[in-house]
């Protein structure tokens, strides 16, 4: 366990804009604001703490953290556990990113008639808490997206086109199993929700074997608790990249995580930025975006490579180019720092492995000007 020293300095800076209701950072150390502990280019290492590794309450195991986001209501970060066996599926409530601790029992999400989901229906990868409290939930199962009430249950789902289904699954699913809807986002102010695919649909990807092209939709609200998908995003990965999360920190601006692993070398993960999305290019009737002009692609920008960052003195149980890194699929923009730089918070899955940790890591990061 690492417990992180609060730093008078970072509390203020983060409760001055705060872009959400949620507590501060807490921090590990000082570093100058000229750039000590970069993540370059544009970005800081905070913290990191593995207070939540192996947890277990009530015969429940904490692990295979895929998602993280706040709950007001709750006053508490709350991750869906993704998969594990037969086990019912659950949201796990903490509070306090510097020194997690769980705060009261996992809650299971539920079908409509009361049952409940667990790994074998469901691998529920990312998480939002939407502004009346419910809980928006993706699967990479079939996949869908799935809202839940406070108590657990299952309320609705949203649309999701048929080609992101998983191919064999249906006649015209073109999705690979396990690389589906990993990412979802809901935007401050709780209309617009983004839900982002970790792989590339088979129809996107060229003849010569590129799938580096993503898709991401785009829902916004509508009467009654309904939700319209109203466009869909092409997004272009760094080759060998998946998309394992996005966190939208302005209506019109998201980070979107990258990251792969070999066993060489461990996990690299990079974050970028992508604005204006709601002028961006609506791909929906595209058939192959391989094939797409490059106006039809969303501009990224990188804003932190993490395997720069500085170890933190973290350790490792894998192999790692830094010890620092796990495997972060989880992420929440958590804060503010004032104009353009952001609080950002990083969750791992350890897949309920002796080999990999539950890890919270901390960064400021630094947007560039639209």
């Amino acid at each position: 366990m690492t417990r992180c020293a609060v730093v008078a300095a970072t509390f203020a800076a983060l409760m001055l804009g705060a872009v959400a209701p949620a507590p501060a950072h807490a921090g590990r150390s000082a570093p100058s604001r000229a750039g000590g502990n970069a993540c370059p280019p544009s970005a800081r290492a905070l913290a990191y703490s593995d207070a939540l590794d192996k947890y277990t309450s009530n015969g429940a195991t904490l692990g295979g953290l895929s998602s993280i986001a706040y709950d007001s209501r709750a006053h508490a970060y709350v991750s869906a556990v993704d998969n594990n066996g037969t086990d019912p599926a659950r949201l796990w409530f903490y509070r306090d990113l510097g020194s997690p601790h769980v705060v009261g029992a996992p809650l299971v999400l539920r079908r409509p008639d009361g049952t409940p989901y667990n790994g074998e229906d469901s691998d529920n990868e990312g998480l939002g808490v939407l502004p009346d409290g419910d809980y928006i939930v993706s699967s990479e199962t079939e996949p869908s997206i799935r809202i839940y009430g406070r108590n657990g249950v299952q309320q609705s789902s949203l649309p999701v086109p048929a080609r992101f289904a998983v191919t064999g699954s249906t006649p015209a699913g073109e999705a690979t199993s396990n690389a589906t809807l990993e990412g979802l986002t809901v935007a401050p102010g709780g209309r617009e929700v983004i839900a982002s695919m970790e792989g590339a649909l088979s129809g996107d990807t060229s003849a010569a074997g590129d799938d580096t092209y993503h898709r991401m939709l785009v829902y916004r609200a509508g009467r009654h608790g309904t939700w319209q998908l109203i466009t869909q995003l092409g997004y272009r990965t760094d080759p060998g990249h998946r998309i394992p999360e996005v966190a939208a920190y302005s209506a019109d601006s998201m980070f979107v995580e990258e990251a792969s692993y070999a066993a060489a070398t461990g996990n690299e993960v990079k974050l970028f930025v992508v604005h204006g999305i709601g002028a961006a290019r609506d791909v929906s009737a595209v058939p192959n975006l391989s094939a797409a002009p490059a106006r039809d692609i969303v501009h990224k920008t990188l804003v932190a490579d993490l395997v720069q960052c500085p170890t933190l003195g973290a350790p490792a149980k894998e192999t790692q180019a830094n010890p620092l890194l796990d495997n972060f699929e989880g992420m929440a923009v958590t804060g503010s720092f004032g104009p353009r730089s952001y609080g950002v918070t990083l969750i791992s899955d350890d897949n309920f492995s002796p080999t990999q940790t539950t890890r919270l890591l901390d960064l400021e990061v630094r947007v560039p000007r639209r």
